[in-house]
């Protein structure tokens, strides 16, 4: 039987960017990301992330690609590093 997080993994890891050419570079946070997160992370080891970069230069890319696309973004807020999670309401 498989565990509900080596499924998200696996579907996370499926799925492609918007961005064709963005799609190596998530594959590669993705996996940066995950490593980190098992092994450093859920072990009190996580005192920095250290696919910061990765993660700028895939975001980069997905700004481009939204751009090319003419994606309408406007009123959506992002999150990514350096932006704190907005406190809810209730």
């Amino acid at each position: 039987m498989t565990s509900d997080s080596a499924v998200t993994a696996a579907v996370a890891d499926a799925m492609n960017s918007v961005g064709e050419g963005c799609t190596d570079m998530k594959r590669e946070y993705d996996q940066c990301f995950n490593r980190w997160f098992a092994e450093k992370f859920l072990k009190g080891e996580g005192s920095g992330d250290p696919c910061t970069d990765l993660f700028k230069r895939y975001q980069q890319c997905v700004q481009k690609a939204i751009k090319e696309k003419e994606i309408p973004i406007e009123g959506l807020e992002f999150m990514g590093h350096g932006k704190e999670k907005p406190e809810s309401s209730s």
